[in-house]
């Protein structure tokens, strides 16, 4: 794998993890001969569509999908051909259902990101077929620094599994919106991600903020 383009990261480029640790990453990357999801244009995909100071909710996944042709760069998202939807995003709309009467009508989130929900895997890159395959190489030095860039202001953080609550775990609660419960995934989802409300409880939080309510079902009208 060749550098990455960071020409479309904006603000996010200031942060000190591309020139600290990204060539380390990049040359692990190159001299690892599996095949790296997602490709590698979509990889920084969720920081350039979502800029910090565009950024109203944090929703924090693992590592990318590594089912060849899933994953584009958004966490918890897939792309709009995916079928079946992967088992955690399936979770995730039946509780969006349940919670809001509705959800969108296919894998693809990005629509979530185009109102302000930062979609960030924890660790941006996965070996075809090998989840958690790259998770030692220092991605999450990146996570730090973008969660420290954004306790600027109070956000909304959908913080689900012990993963994700580990790496937030310095994200204030009392001016943030901090929404701690298991994870979508079939191994947890019965142990309290569903019934949590996470998204019309978010939208609650936005509302007493002043701000705009996400929507979370209609690509349509988003």
């Amino acid at each position: 794998m060749s550098r990455f383009d960071l020409s479309r990261l904006g603000a996010w480029r200031d942060l000190a993890f591309f020139d600290d640790t990204l060539p380390g990453i990049a040359a692990a990357l190159a001299a690892d001969p599996r095949e790296t999801l997602p490709p590698r244009p979509q990889v920084f995909a969720a920081l350039e569509h979502t800029q910090p100071d565009a950024v109203r909710v944090v929703i924090l996944g693992q590592d990318p999908y590594p089912t060849p042709g899933h994953a584009h760069g958004f966490a918890f998202s897939a792309r709009a051909d995916t079928k079946p939807l992967p088992r955690s995003l399936s979770n995730i709309y039946k509780e969006m259902v349940d919670d809001i009467g509705a959800c969108p009508p296919d894998a693809d989130l990005r629509f979530w990101a185009d109102q302000g929900v930062l979609l960030l895997n924890t660790t941006l890159t996965v070996p075809a077929r090998d989840a958690g395959g790259h998770g030692k190489l220092g991605w999450q030095q990146l996570t730090t620094q973008i969660l420290g860039r954004l306790a600027d202001r109070p956000r909304a953080y959908l913080l689900w599994g012990a993963h994700a609550q580990k790496v937030a775990r310095d994200v204030d609660g009392g001016p943030n919106f901090k929404l701690e419960t298991p994870h979508p995934s079939p191994l947890s989802a019965r142990r309290g991600f569903f019934g949590s409300r996470p998204f019309s409880r978010c939208n609650d939080w936005l509302h007493a903020q002043g701000q705009a309510a996400i929507n979370w079902a209609t690509p349509e009208t988003s």
